[in-house]
């Protein structure tokens, strides 16, 4: 992980590893609820299908619609690549993420904006993306999660 960070931001960047340790496990154990609370109320999500997300109630509609079953014969993990803190409570992470399916691995390389609210790091405006030139993803003509078009 590379960041643009001083020594005093160690618990900033601990609790935005969290959260993305909650995001893991939230996905890989198909629990929507635990997801959800991690973003603010009027966040903006764009999947890695490309659907435009906006406020917590269309996410919400969307996450307990595809993650329950969502992850069956699959699971993920979560790479912290970059942290920009943009300010003291604003930060750009760059995680890279990894479905491993039965089809094969397909990587996303999502950015998610964290805005830190009364001492809680939220997700507030996320966009993620498909990487079609990973040494994990093959040359086959199947992408199995960023091919969806979710």
């Amino acid at each position: 992980m590379s960041t643009d960070i001083a020594a005093d931001r160690t618990a900033d960047v601990e609790a935005i590893e969290n959260v993305i340790r909650t995001v893991e496990h939230s996905q890989n154990n198909e629990l929507p609820d635990d997801f959800l609370a991690l973003f603010r109320h009027d966040a903006v999500w764009t999947t890695g299908g490309g659907k435009r997300l906006f406020g917590l109630d269309e996410i919400a509609a969307f996450t307990r619609q595809v993650l329950p079953g969502g992850m069956q014969g699959m699971t993920v993990t979560f790479e912290l690549e970059h942290i920009l803190f943009i300010r003291p409570d604003v930060a750009a992470v760059k995680v890279r993420q990894v479905y491993r399916t039965p089809d094969g691995p397909d990587v996303g390389s999502p950015l998610w904006v964290m805005a830190k609210e009364d001492g809680q790091w939220l997700l507030t405006a996320c966009q993620n993306t498909g990487v079609h030139d990973d040494e994990l993803v093959t040359q086959t003509a199947s992408r199995p999660v960023f091919g969806s078009g979710d």
